[in-house]
């Protein structure tokens, strides 16, 4: 059996330095994600005025319940969808002038839901050039509150980031969503607000959030589940037991879902009160599944259903084609080029299993992290797989092809 030891979880990651950020004391955070993303929105968070304490396991933020202790400032979110999403957010409840740009990747990726939103509420925002998109500036002098119309059909940030919002407003927020994807993750937001001393409430479609600010704590940050689906995959493609402490029953991330799937397609799954472990047994069935709520693993079932007995068809995953790349055709190409028959919709995909994928294949990354580490787990059983931007993993986990290598060897051989 192996036992991976995963790092912190982005998405928790994130949160949890917005909620210091806005917190009135020091916030303490046990174990948060040491990526380009998470550095990133730590930086942002120093641009602001913000004081980031970043030992090598433990980082302490000094909260600011009154917004940025700068009143002018020039932010750089990089590849950060959390960073460029939150960040602009919480800079509106300050008072000052901010101006946040990103990388070309990021540029691209739509932003317009929230700053309707943003708009909607008031806030003086303006995108300098293409609507809807980075680069952007606001004007900010506070946020009353009220009530807001949201469309989070494309990406659940665009809700976390108001909901993170409202306790920092004058009156609070109250907010109807007319379409949500990825709903685990708001389930997440809600958790930690709450932690973190928010007064916040659901009924249906809307959430409504009571003005009052965060008080600070101390936080341990859980593995990342959806990098766990990497690991647990690679269990049931060789047919060995690969197991994740720090995830089990009282995870907080809806991606640990990825394990109830691959028992679907035959693997032995056991989630515990404090780990995860799955067993590969030397059978992988095809499957038809909804991956709305887990959208993010959609490329780790994509790269091993060519492995399976049947087709494996993933539906309602449409939010995918506005990640980092467009990760429906860019795993569709994909396996295309290892010989696999692959058909794509608007919102689905179909993988057809046939002969064994076609060794010595160059997967194209598109500079997205979950390309890389997805189709490294086809590289288990296919010889001779490679990546023509292996690095574009440090998004999310900087050493993750150490640990990957470590992986194969502890359940391969050398």
């Amino acid at each position: 059996m192996a036992v991976v030891d995963i790092p912190g979880s982005k998405s928790i990651t994130a949160r949890a330095l917005f909620l210091a950020a806005a917190a009135d004391g020091v916030t303490t955070l046990r174990r948060p994600l040491r990526s380009d993303d998470t550095e990133g929105f730590a930086e942002g968070l120093v641009r602001l005025g913000y004081r980031v304490g970043r030992a090598p396991h433990v980082w302490q933020i000094d909260g600011r319940p009154g917004g940025p202790a700068v009143t002018d400032a020039d932010v750089h979110c990089r590849d950060g969808a959390t960073t460029a999403r939150f960040l602009p957010t919480l800079a509106a409840a300050g008072h000052g002038t901010y101006r946040f740009d990103a990388s070309a990747q990021m540029r691209r990726r739509p932003l317009l839901p929230l700053t309707r939103a943003l708009r909607d509420l008031g806030v003086d925002l303006r995108h300098d050039r293409e609507e809807g998109h980075h680069p952007l500036r606001i004007a900010a002098s506070g946020v009353t509150g009220g009530e807001v119309t949201l469309d989070a059909g494309q990406s659940s940030q665009y809700l976390t980031a108001l909901l993170l919002l409202g306790p920092l407003t004058r009156e609070g927020l109250r907010i109807t969503v007319t379409d949500l994807v990825s709903a685990p993750y708001v389930g997440i937001t809600l958790a930690m607000m709450r932690a973190f001393g928010a007064s916040v409430r659901r009924e249906g479609d809307v959430f409504e959030v009571d003005p009052g600010g965060y008080r600070a704590t101390a936080w341990a940050i859980e593995p990342d589940a959806s990098t766990a689906s990497y690991f647990f995959a690679a269990a049931a493609v060789t047919g060995r037991t690969v197991t994740v402490p720090g995830l089990g029953t009282g995870a907080l991330q809806g991606d640990l879902g990825f394990v109830e799937v691959l028992r679907r397609m035959g693997a032995r799954v056991e989630v515990r009160a404090d780990r995860t472990t799955v067993t590969g047994t030397g059978e992988l069935r095809g499957v038809t599944v909804g991956m709305r709520d887990i959208s993010d693993t959609m490329p780790t079932l994509a790269a091993i259903a060519p492995f399976a007995s049947g087709p494996v068809r993933i539906e309602d995953v449409a939010n995918t084609r506005v990640k980092e790349c467009d990760r429906l055709d860019a795993c569709a190409e994909n396996l295309r080029r290892l010989g696999v028959r692959v058909r794509t919709g608007p919102d689905w995909i179909e993988i057809h299993p046939g002969t064994a994928p076609r060794s010595g294949t160059e997967i194209r990354t598109y500079g997205d992290h979950r390309i890389v580490m997805s189709f490294a787990v086809t590289g288990l059983r296919t010889p001779g797989v490679s990546f023509d931007d292996p690095g574009c993993v440090r998004k999310t986990f900087p050493a993750f092809h150490e640990e990957f290598a470590g992986l194969r060897a502890r359940l391969l051989g050398p």
